[in-house]
C-alpha cells in the first residue's frame, strides 16, 4: 500500500514509524508544516515528523499553504498513492487534495467521535473531568473531523494523568490502530459509519485566557483545568505568575483509586474535615510535610504538587514550601 503521510508535532511521530517499519506499507513522501523559529536563538527548527523523515531517506516537503500550492498538488498527484494519512497536520485539506489518493485521506483523530472534534481534544476532554479518551480513525471530508468513522480505541484516564502524558500514549495507541485501519481497508474489511451530529462537541483552539486560574471554582474544577492545560495554567503570588502544573483534589473519595505514595498524603493531613472551608478561596490553609501546600477552593482542598515561579525551573510543591518559607493563612491570587 503506497502512502503519503501528513503530520507535524510529536504526536504524530509513532504512527508515522510504525509506518515505515511495516512490511506491507510503503510511505513516499512526507508533507509537513514549514520549519518555525522558536524564541532561544531565533533557529529554524525543524517538526518532528521532518527530523523523522529525514532520518528514513523519505521526501520531505514543506509547503506554507498546502491546497495552494500548485507544486506539491502536482507531486501528490503524479505519486498515485493508494491512501493519504493524516496526523495532526496543522493545515485544512481541499477538496482536491481529499480525492486524490484511491482509498481516501485517513485521520487518526485523539478522541471519541463524535465528541471532541477540532484542534484541541486532549486537552478539552481533561478540562472536561471525561473518565476515558480515545483515538477514532476516520475517512476525512471537507468538514471539521465530520468524516465517516472506522475504528475505535479507548483508554482509561486517570486521576492524575495530564495532557501530557494521555497525548504520549494516544500517540502510540493511534499507530497501531492506524496499521489496522490500513490494512483492513485493503481487504474490505471496514465499512464506514457516519457520524452521529447531534451527539457531537467542539474542542476549540485553546485560548490564552483558559490558562487563567480562578479559585472560587471547585478543587476538582482547578485540578482538571490545571492537567487540561499542563503545563500553563496561571495564579499569582506575591504580586508574581506563579505556574501550578500538578495538583491533588483532596477528598477521601479518591483515595482508594490513588497509587500507594499518594495515598500517604491523607495520612499527613488527619484534620482535612477540619481544615476544609476554613479559608477563603485561594488562601493556604495547611502544609503536608515533604509534600507541599494546600490551598481552599471555592469547594474543597487542593494539594499543590508542582509549580513553577516566573523565571526558575519547575519544583515540588514541598520545595516551593521551603523555598520560599511559605506560611498557612498567605493567599493564592487567580491568574492575570
Amino acid at each position: 500500500m503506497k502512502i503519503v503521510f501528513f503530520g507535524t508535532p510529536q504526536f504524530a511521530v509513532p504512527t508515522l514509524e510504525k509506518l515505515l517499519h511495516h512490511p506491507e506499507l510503503e510511505v513516499l513522501a512526507v508533507v509537513t508544516q514549514p520549519d518555525k523559529r522558536r524564541e532561544r536563538g531565533n533557529k529554524l527548527t525543524p517538526s518532528p515528523v521532518k527530523v523523522v523523515a529525514i532520518n528514513h531517506n523519505i521526501p520531505v516537503w514543506q509547503p506554507q499553504r498546502v491546497k495552494k500550492n500548485t507544486e506539491t498538488l502536482t507531486k501528490l498527484q503524479q505519486l498515485d498513492a493508494d491512501v493519504f494519512v493524516v496526523v495532526a497536520y496543522g493545515q485544512i485539506l481541499s477538496q482536491k487534495i481529499l480525492d486524490m489518493p484511491k482509498l481516501g485521506c485517513v485521520n487518526v483523530h485523539g478522541s471519541i467521535l463524535p465528541k471532541y472534534r477540532g484542534a484541541a481534544p486532549i486537552q478539552w476532554c481533561l478540562y472536561n473531568g471525561e473518565a476515558e479518551t480515545g483515538i477514532t480513525t476516520m475517512l476525512m471530508d471537507a468538514g471539521m473531523d465530520t468524516g465517516a468513522m472506522l475504528l475505535k480505541a479507548t483508554t482509561p484516564i486517570g486521576l492524575l494523568d495530564n495532557a501530557d502524558n494521555i497525548a504520549q500514549r494516544l500517540s502510540e495507541i493511534g499507530g497501531d490502530l492506524l496499521i489496522e485501519t490500513l490494512l483492513k481497508l485493503k481487504s474490505q474489511e471496514i465499512q464506514p459509519i457516519p457520524q452521529d451530529d447531534s451527539a457531537a462537541t467542539y474542542a476549540s483552539l485553546i485560548q490564552k485566557e483558559d490558562y487563567t486560574l480562578d479559585w472560587s471554582k471547585t478543587a476538582m474544577q482547578l485540578h482538571n483545568q490545571i492537567r487540561g492545560f499542563y503545563p500553563n495554567c496561571t495564579a499569582t503570588f506575591r504580586d508574581q505568575t506563579l505556574k501550578i502544573t500538578a495538583t491533588l483534589p483532596l477528598d477521601v473519595a479518591y483515595r482508594e483509586i490513588l497509587p500507594p505514595e499518594m495515598q500517604k498524603v491523607f495520612q499527613k493531613l488527619p484534620d482535612l474535615a477540619n481544615i476544609s472551608g476554613s479559608g477563603s478561596p485561594g488562601e493556604i490553609v495547611s502544609i503536608a510535610k515533604g509534600i507541599g501546600a494546600v490551598a481552599q477552593t471555592g469547594e474543597g482542598l487542593l494539594l499543590l504538587r508542582e509549580v513553577q515561579l516566573a523565571g526558575k525551573r519547575p519544583q515540588s510543591g514541598w520545595d516551593f514550601v521551603n523555598g520560599t518559607r511559605l506560611t498557612v493563612g498567605e493567599v493564592l491570587g487567580n491568574g492575570g
